[in-house]
């Protein structure tokens, strides 16, 4: 059984804060820290452009992705970490309907993360052969799929509710109509197990920021199915991805297999910090990491239903139906959640009235969810949220 207790050790973690949103950015691991000032001052300081090749500053989206294919259940060799999951959906989407023959239809529900609903509407116009995106409900997502699909491109876990898709029943139905499949796995990477290889997925992104702790604006990922990697023509290239990167040719020849979804100049201090930060997972298993979720989940969603009659339950009652976060629904729920925070526990909002909260093991145990559980109930039943500048809106929320 994992240790979780060891595992929070690994993490910075204000005394007086319950950080309940590694479900949107993972708290600072102390060996990233550690990491990053090595690679400042004694690579970047005393190696200059060396680094590029003495201290493997080349080959760390592959050391990335290597880890992360761990987490997903994909084989090694089959993930590389960089760019944007936005990029990296783009890259995914043109080389799925470059696979795809004649059909042009890319399926997608009205639950998905919008900036992958604007990836496929820009990238279907960009290539101009009459694609178009079709938007189902979540739960029509299985009845849509038939021979007219040519992609089928879902997130697995949804942003505002936690609802899991059940992706190797919706693989297994893509496969049999000859849909090519792209998974989304932003909030699943980490947060429960995935097994790619075992559903037979054609591609999955997702990022280094959340449950894998990478820090803001961390690197993202990148898997393509073994074997389709040779085949696949992504509308975005670069010179990363191209067969032989130094030898500077003018024409584009695109790199074996995984490596073709390469594409700029590596960022080596996130990807660095996201290298380190992956480390806090070794002995670990998701099994474990999905157990404790549970445990922790439902038993804030019993403390906050019996302290907080005012918020519904906007998440899966069941929590094999649910990632690794729970969601309530309140017409004021900026300013609670903004009244949360002030009073100790960090959780975040999603319009129009979601306050979402998420349960990460490796450094959230029962107390903090007991404690959690208190303040919110103080902040609910005493309207400490009813004051205006809890309903000033940031940029972030």
């Amino acid at each position: 059984m994992t240790d979780f207790a060891r595992t929070r050790a690994l993490f910075e973690l204000p005394e007086d804060i319950v950080y309940l949103d590694g479900n949107s950015l993972g708290p600072l691991p102390r060996a990233a820290r550690e990491r990053v000032s090595r690679v400042v001052s004694r690579e970047w300081g005393q190696k200059l452009i060396r680094g590029w090749n003495e201290a493997g500053w080349m080959d760390l989206p592959d050391t990335v992705g290597n880890k992360i294919a761990k987490l997903i259940g994909a084989p090694e060799g089959t993930v590389v970490a960089g760019d944007s999951t936005s990029v990296n959906l783009h890259k995914a989407l043109t080389g799925a309907l470059s696979l795809a023959g004649q059909r042009k239809v890319v399926l997608s529900d009205t639950g998905n993360f919008p900036t992958d609903l604007y990836v496929a509407q820009m990238a279907i116009r960009a290539l101009g052969k009459d694609h178009e995106l079709k938007l189902v409900a979540p739960e029509d997502v299985a009845g849509a799929i038939d021979e007219t699909v040519a992609v089928l491109m879902l997130t697995q876990i949804d942003y505002r509710t936690g609802r899991l898709h059940d992706m190797q029943a919706l693989t297994a139905k893509a496969r049999e109509n000859g849909v090519v499949t792209i998974w989304d796995l932003a909030h699943s990477a980490g947060a429960l197990p995935v097994d790619l290889a075992g559903a037979n997925a054609d591609f999955a992104v997702g990022c280094g920021y959340k449950y894998l702790n990478g820090g803001p604006g961390a690197p993202a990922f990148i898997y393509v199915k073994p074997g389709l990697g040779d085949r696949i023509d992504p509308v975005l290239a670069g010179w990363m991805g191209h067969e032989a990167p130094f030898a500077f040719d003018l024409a584009y020849r695109p790199a074996a297999g995984i490596q073709r979804m390469r594409v700029g100049t590596p960022p080596i201090l996130s990807m660095a910090a996201l290298d380190a930060a992956l480390d806090a997972w070794d002995g670990i298993t998701m099994d474990d990491v999905r157990a404790r979720s549970i445990e922790l989940s439902e038993r804030f969603i019993t403390e906050i239903e019996s302290r907080c009659p005012d918020l519904t339950l906007a998440s899966p009652r069941d929590p094999h139906r649910r990632g690794s976060q729970v969601s309530f629904a309140f017409p004021e729920g900026y300013a609670a959640m903004q009244a949360c925070i002030a009073h100790g526990v960090i959780g975040d909002f999603r319009a129009p009235d979601i306050m979402r909260f998420g349960f990460t093991p490796l450094y959230i145990g029962m107390d903090d969810v007991i404690r959690a559980t208190e303040a919110i109930g103080r902040v609910m039943r005493e309207k400490l949220w009813d004051r205006a500048e809890y309903r000033t809106r940031a940029k972030v929320t």
